[in-house]
């Protein structure tokens, strides 16, 4: 098992939980994070870091297209081990549903 990040992330990009993440697994994209799964050493404190809830195991149904997500735009996103400035309007995106569609694939900054 190991953690990653859904759709939920997607416009929110609130980073609460890199600053717990004791292995540094986050890769910052333009508009959400991921996880990098064989870097994640499945401690779990980062899940409830999250204010969105947008961090869960890779076991719970339906997370196999997150999974291909986290796993590949860690290897190509920047490493982000420090908080961020959120998105200006990350508060009107919290809690909306159907965000995959966009999902942006261009990098962050990184840290």
């Amino acid at each position: 098992m190991t953690y990653i990040v859904n759709e939920n992330c997607i416009k929110c990009k609130l980073m609460d939980c890199v600053e717990v993440c004791p292995v540094d697994c986050f890769y910052e994209g333009e508009n959400m994070l991921v996880i990098h799964p064989d870097e994640c050493i499945d401690c779990g404190v980062c899940e409830p870091e999250c204010p969105v809830e947008a961090i869960v195991p890779d076991t719970e149904p339906d997370m196999t297209k997150w999974l291909e997500i986290n796993t590949e735009y860690a290897s190509k996103w920047p490493n982000i081990n420090r908080m961020g400035e959120p998105p200006a309007d990350a508060d009107e995106w919290r809690g909306k549903p159907d965000k995959a569609e966009l999902f942006s694939p261009n990098p962050g900054i990184g840290s």
